[in-house]
């Protein structure tokens, strides 16, 4: 039901509160709402809980419970080496999960830092023309306002850039018919409110939000947004700047945010690029965000 969100660069993602204030931030008394969790929604913060999801849920690995999960690691060609970290324990799914969680710390795959953004930003390397006048569109709140939510500065501290605030906000992607669920029409999946989540579905505020994701290694992807509508990431940034300047290109029904029920729809953005008559970008700026958004990949 669900495109399958990165794993790389979560070490830092807090853990989910309905009220975060961001140290880091410009104003530490402002209270930023719902932020953090390493899933869609998210409903886990640990890596060793989310790593549960998959291995056990019917649309992935579809293993039929955590008993399942043990007797393969024990056919493994790595059992010797479970076994050695078992040592007698009562729980061994629960040993797997943690070394999951474990092998995530490495930061050489998970979080390396390594991309051409960071050599730039450490004075290493040069970005072409278009990428800088890529990076400015990004930043610029009038243009591309990616920054406002992919924050492309380094912290206070100095720290890398993670080009996520970690929140949550209501898009109105298209509506997926690649989905099954999505045959049913009453069916909708609305991120914070569920159908998965299920402690804010009376929130009506927060329904169809979904957290913002890392745009590190965004070029790599195949699939985009919760639902996985989009498959090129120029598609991705042409809807966020013609989304409400030409509806019908995106929604061909004629139905806008056909994936909301009605009384949910006023929950989606309007801020910077969306809500203009007129594109906030045109093609050649377009292809200019998208060539910045290729030095975010990794060595």
């Amino acid at each position: 039901m669900r495109a399958a969100p990165s794993l790389r660069y979560l070490q830092i993602v807090p853990w989910f509160t309905e009220h975060y204030f961001d140290n880091d931030g410009p104003d530490p008394s402002i209270d930023n709402g719902p932020t953090g969790g390493l899933t869609w929604d998210g409903r886990i913060d640990r890596p060793r809980d989310q790593a549960r999801l998959p291995l056990l849920s019917p649309y992935e690995m579809a293993n039929e419970n955590p008993a399942e999960v043990v007797a393969k690691v024990r056919r493994a060609p790595y059992a010797a080496e479970f076994e050695t970290l078992v040592r007698g324990s009562a729980q061994p799914f629960a040993t797997i999960l943690e070394a999951l969680e474990i092998w995530q710390q490495e930061y050489r795959e998970f979080y390396p830092y390594s991309s051409r953004y960071d050599a730039w930003l450490a004075g290493k390397t040069k970005l072409s023309d278009q990428e800088l006048r890529g990076l400015e569109l990004f930043s610029d709140p009038e243009k591309g306002n990616c920054a406002r939510c992919h924050i492309a500065t380094r912290g206070t501290n100095g720290t890398p850039p993670q080009f996520t605030d970690w929140g949550y906000a209501a898009l109105g992607a298209p509506r997926n018919p690649e989905i099954p669920a999505n045959s049913n029409p009453a069916w909708f999946d609305l991120g914070l409110c569920g159908p998965f989540r299920t402690d804010l579905h009376s929130q009506e505020k927060y329904c169809g939000q979904f957290r913002t994701p890392t745009l590190r290694n965004v070029a790599t992807r195949g699939v985009f947004f919760h639902n996985g509508v989009f498959h090129s990431l120029r598609e991705v940034v042409e809807f966020y700047v013609q989304r409400d300047s030409d509806p019908k290109k995106w929604y061909p029904q004629g139905v806008k945010f056909n994936d909301l029920p009605p009384e949910y729809r006023p929950n989606v953005e309007m801020e910077a690029p969306f809500g203009r008559a007129t594109p906030a970008l045109n093609d050649e700026e377009i292809a200019a965000v998208v060539a910045f958004l290729g030095t975010l990949t990794d060595r």
